[in-house]
């Protein structure tokens, strides 16, 4: 069982940045892909990033490119999301994911998920 804790999410202006956190509990974490995803209002959730068990493989969707950078602290049972360049379409409840197999970007396989952290970009 993995219990993950998101923080991080406020309000920030276009152009901001902001870093998102996701601690695990429990003693399986570096055997775990791990994900973010994020939920606007009215609309689907959809991936964001993902970094493989050992942190040496990323993916991101398309809309984040050059601007978002994910990396994990095995040590410390912690992933982060660096956001750079925010823009309004930004804006999303994000969630952080843990699953057995690295590179989904549908939140199907994932196994495990957080309570989900608020960000809120302003124009």
């Amino acid at each position: 069982q993995v219990q993950l804790v998101e923080s991080g999410g406020r309000l920030v202006q276009a152009g901001g940045s902001l870093r998102l956190s996701c601690t695990a509990s429990g003693r399986t974490f570096d055997s775990y892909a791990m994900a973010w995803f994020r939920q606007a209002p009215g609309k689907e959730r959809e991936f964001v990033a993902a970094v493989s068990w050992s942190g040496s493989s990323t993916s991101y969707t398309d809309s984040v490119k050059g601007r978002f950078t994910m990396t994990r602290d095995n040590a410390k049972n912690t992933v982060y999301l660096q956001m750079n360049s925010l823009k309004p379409e930004d804006t999303a409840i994000y969630y952080c994911a843990a699953g057995r197999t690295f590179g989904f970007t549908v939140h199907s396989p994932y196994n495990y998920w957080g309570q989900g952290t608020q960000v809120t970009v302003s124009s």
